[in-house]
């Protein structure tokens, strides 16, 4: 179970519950909880002793291509008052047809003491993975005071009959913990004995040219974007180039591996500041151009020959953009480019950005990343260009903008 917050009167209660993940292992062939909670479980009645309203949430797909279910829960303040309290939270997924292999999941928290008139909602919320399948969850919260709150319901996590062709990171009902840390590393990947080598060029910035942090959903897609491609049998190396273009700065650097250290990265984009500029390049002008324009050319007249060079990130959109001259003396390059251009609402700005232009002048092939069916579909059209242009020795022509990922 993954709290994303706990809210009394719209103040957070208590940091790091995301972290907080308990499944119940079994021991001894069997799950070992207390009989009252197991009865309640077993009853199927819905209960509110202790008041509280749980809404389910439906499944969806996310960026790593796993089933998100959950559920919301908001409980009056007054039934809080008083005292420090804790309040302890179980539930039970069990996959359709297994009804001798449920998943359990529990989590504890402290309340901290409240005054009685205190008023308003706690409101906390809970996620966990899923396969394709249908689930039944059974759902209970009870205070120190033993009283309880239950609910059950069923949910059904489907993939749509136009992407049945994507291939899930979960397996088909699986039940698992919601992962919290973006950057763990990939497990061992069998690699092609002569593979490609890619070189990564990543922005690593929020959706919003102004925010001052960054948000998991800022960065989940262009880290599924690379944990795809590391997983791709035909890739061999990888050279990664993290960038933030509102530092104007490359912030982690991999010469060619046969693995991306995510752990390296992670703890690179961490460093990241959001809203700091060296005063120098303020006293510059253009000088985010220049920034970008110096990296194009730098990183693309490497002398690591790499089979493809993929840019990824959210659009640029700068006042004067990279200017052709620089960079058509590097046109003649003899591997494909991409654009993995990731934009949640990509109406909102429909024209192209600096990226996009700057990559026309090397043909390159811009795919726009909106939903999870549009990175896969991007994804997998990438590597089949890239493994064809190596195989005819010639470059593949390339598709209009957002092309592979509809």
């Amino acid at each position: 179970m993954n709290f994303r917050g706990c809210q009394f009167g719209g103040a957070l209660l208590l940091a790091g519950l995301v972290h907080a993940q308990t499944p119940l292992v079994p021991a001894g062939g069997r799950v070992r909880i207390h009989a009252t909670d197991m009865a309640v479980l077993e009853q199927q009645e819905v209960r509110k002793d202790l008041p509280c309203t749980v809404t389910p949430e439906k499944p969806e797909l996310g960026f790593d291509l796993r089933f998100h279910a959950g559920y919301e829960v908001s409980i009056p303040l007054q039934e809080l008052a008083g005292g420090e309290n804790q309040l302890t939270v179980l539930f039970r997924v069990t996959p359709e047809g297994q009804k001798d292999q449920p998943a359990y999941f529990v989590q504890h928290f402290r309340v901290p003491a409240i005054d009685d008139g205190a008023r308003g909602d706690a409101t906390l919320s809970g996620i966990f993975d899923v396969g394709e399948g249908s689930y039944h969850i059974d759902w209970l919260m009870r205070d120190r005071a033993e009283r309880v709150c239950s609910f059950y319901w069923d949910e059904e996590a489907a993939l749509a009959p136009k992407d049945k062709q994507i291939a899930l990171t979960i397996p088909v009902s699986a039940v698992q913990p919601t992962d919290p840390e973006q950057f763990r590393d990939e497990p061992p990947v069998e690699r092609s004995a002569a593979g490609l080598k890619l070189k990564l060029l990543v922005n690593f910035a929020p959706q919003h040219w102004d925010a001052a942090a960054f948000r998991p959903i800022d960065t989940i897609a262009l880290v599924s974007i690379l944990r795809q491609i590391s997983r791709e049998p035909r890739f061999s190396n990888f050279s990664i180039v993290a960038f933030n273009m509102q530092e104007q700065r490359i912030v982690y650097r991999q010469k060619s591996e046969e693995k991306i250290d995510f752990p390296a990265l992670g703890e690179a984009i961490h460093s990241i500041k959001l809203g700091t500029v060296d005063m120098r390049k303020l006293a510059q002008k253009h000088s985010e151009t220049e920034f970008l324009s110096n990296l194009i050319q730098k990183e693309m007249k490497t002398d690591d020959h790499p089979d493809a060079v993929v840019f990824a990130g959210p659009k640029v959109m700068l006042d004067e953009a990279v200017p052709e001259e620089t960079l058509k003396p590097l046109a003649d390059v003899d591997y494909p480019v991409f654009y993995m251009n990731y934009a949640l609402n990509p109406q909102s700005i429909p024209w192209r950005d600096s990226i996009s232009r700057a990559i026309k002048v090397f043909k390159g092939t811009e795919y726009t990343i909106s939903r999870p069916r549009d990175l896969w579909f991007a994804v997998s059209e990438m590597v089949s260009r890239i493994v064809k242009s190596k195989q005819h020795g010639q470059l593949m022509p390339p598709v209009s903008q957002g092309g592979g990922s509809k």
